[in-house]
């Protein structure tokens, strides 16, 4: 087995918390890596494409790296992958915490819960020696339901030990919203549901503690990896990220008429002066953290919440918020329900257009109303009244209101759309359009060839598919080593510098043109799943919305149906699908 792996996934089942160690070979490991490659692999191994992703049977998978425990700065990270109860598609949702750490010491490169617990539990992951195998036990949860993931993990530290790392569920997960998370350290396994799927098993948290390191195939030479890595992890390519944090955005999207606004309904919002950094900045008190292992620091906490561009543009200008006040309690509400902020925006903003145009009679959800958006939240998190419906995210609550109101259901297969208006970000709508798990601006980078001088935004054209591609293949390869994506600027050539350090950790002699192969290889198996799933051509599109309507305060941004279908065909050509 090479250095950097344990060689096997723990098998859990959540009826009894019974753990069985499965070995993987190291041919696998080497095609597959870890994190989100690896966890796809596992679950076709499984045959979970034939199972309703909420039914005990369905598996739900936490992928650790070689990097992992590692000197390397962000490699404390871990995938959580299953099929989507949000898509009925693979989801890989990724967060960095201690509980990567504490879980690959289990003595695993991977996790996989199946089964159902008979009441609520706590599933517990303990080794305890170099000779111990990894043991679970289930302990009841009853005083934990309907606990906010903050305090179901500081009850469970108290009761437990400080030594255990805890993920675990709000009540949003309890109760089968589709798009709930899975929270550790105050950090998120936020997309496509995977707390609505460790809330089907009945868990409401998982807690692990363990004593198993692995070693280092070339130690020396990865210390000064990790020191050269860090020391420019610190430069100017990431500079923005620690002043401001992913707020940053926000401001420049607005100016690019980028900014979705009022469900999409135009890229320009009054109130985002309101809602930037800078403002939060000069009138908020702040302070910053960093994740496990992190050099950058691009968290930055306002008034004692976390702050993020996806949760102020989802539940600021995109349901038409402009008081940061307001956003800022709802996303905090968000964090303690155990909700994606995405998707809870972008569902809650279709509803409010559907209130607008009479197809939908509750007249308090309107846009620009504070209270309105936190009631919808608290709604979604009980799922009561309205928020029974909106629980189900925007495409299932758009085919129960009907008025064709999938036309401005802002979701591909399934999944809310993040804060980059497609018209005006053209090779991101490719990659919202052909993306595995839905509309997702972290397994396609493709904004960042939008504003490069590679293409025009407003109007791409077929050399635009290449570059989306690539953006594709190396968020691949970080979300399988794992490493940050705000990384990126850093690596002067990522796939050779990734080879450097994937061979200090295993020992393999990986080349750079071995790693281009692994992230197509790893970019099919998620398309693979998906096929086997059930997937068709036609779900590679966006709302009618986008389609041959010009952004209102941009009409030069305006993406034909004809010109998406040729990107999206000439995407599949290129991936010889």
């Amino acid at each position: 087995m090479p250095f950097g792996y344990h060689g096997s996934c723990l098998r859990i089942d959540a009826s009894n918390g019974h753990v069985e160690r499965v070995h993987i070979a190291e041919a696998t490991l080497r095609q597959f890596l870890g994190g989100s490659g690896l966890g796809v692999r596992l679950l076709l191994d499984e045959g979970a494409v034939d199972a309703d992703p909420l039914a005990p049977e369905s598996p739900l998978v936490f992928a650790f790296s070689p990097l992992v425990g590692s000197p390397l700065t962000t490699s404390a990270k871990f995938a959580v992958v299953s099929k989507s109860p949000l898509t009925d598609r693979i989801n890989d949702s990724l967060a960095s915490s201690g509980f990567a750490v504490a879980g690959k010491r289990l003595g695993c490169d991977a996790l996989m819960i199946v089964g159902r617990a008979a009441e609520l539990s706590v599933l517990i992951l303990e080794q305890d020696g170099s000779d111990e195998p990894a043991r679970g036990r289930l302990l009841p949860a009853e005083k934990y339901r309907g606990a906010s993931c903050q305090d179901t993990e500081a009850g469970l530290r108290a009761e437990l030990g400080h030594e255990y790392r805890i993920a675990s569920i709000g009540t949003a997960g309890e109760r089968l919203v589709r798009y709930a998370t899975i929270s550790h350290d105050g950090r998120h396994a936020g997309r496509g549901g995977s707390g609505t799927v460790l809330g089907a098993k009945n868990i409401k948290a998982i807690a692990v503690r363990g004593t198993l390191r692995t070693d280092w195939a070339h130690p020396q030479e990865l210390t000064a990896l990790s020191r050269d890595l860090s020391k420019r992890s610190f430069g100017p390519a990431t500079a923005k990220y620690r002043e401001l944090g992913t707020a940053t955005n926000l401001l420049t999207f607005n100016r690019f008429n980028a900014l979705p606004t009022r469900n999409f309904q135009s890229g320009t919002f009054e109130g985002a002066a309101n809602l930037s950094p800078e403002q939060l900045t000069a009138t908020r008190s702040k302070t910053r953290e960093s994740c496990v292992t992190c050099t950058i620091g691009c968290e930055h906490i306002y008034d004692g919440v976390r702050v993020e561009y996806e949760s102020l543009f989802a539940l600021g200008s995109l349901c038409g918020v402009g008081d940061s006040d307001v956003v800022l309690r709802a996303s905090r509400r968000c964090d303690e329900l155990g909700l994606d902020t995405i998707s809870a925006g972008g569902t809650i903003a279709f509803a409010m257009e559907c209130v607008d145009r009479g197809w939908l009679d509750e007249p308090w959800l309107r846009f620009g109303s504070g209270e309105a958006l936190l009631r919808a939240i608290e709604l979604i998190g009980a799922r009561d009244g309205i928020g029974n419906l909106l629980a189900e995210g925007s495409r299932r609550a758009a085919q129960a209101i009907g008025h064709d109101s999938i036309a401005i259901a802002p979701q591909v297969k399934g999944l809310e759309i993040p804060g980059y208006e497609p018209r005006a970000l053209q090779t991101m709508a490719l990659g919202f359009a052909v993306g595995p798990r839905g509309a997702d601006h972290n397994r396609s980078g493709a904004y960042e060839v939008d504003f490069s001088d590679k293409v025009d935004r407003r109007n791409v054209t077929i050399d635009a598919v290449q570059h989306a591609i690539e953006t594709e293949d190396r968020a691949a390869l970080m979300d399988s080593l794992i490493v940050c994506k705000f990384l990126r600027g850093v690596f002067e050539d990522f796939y050779a510098e990734a080879a450097g350090m994937l061979r200090a950790v295993t020992g393999w002699e990986a080349t750079a043109d071995e790693l281009r192969e692994t992230a197509r290889r790893i970019v099919a198996a998620k398309r693979q799943f998906n096929l086997l799933a059930g997937w068709t051509p036609a779900e590679d599109t966006l709302p009618e919305r986008f389609l041959n309507t010009p952004l209102p305060d941009d009409p030069a941004a305006s993406l034909s149906r004809t010109r998406l279908n040729e990107l999206v065909a000439e995407y599949h050509r290129q991936r010889g699908a």
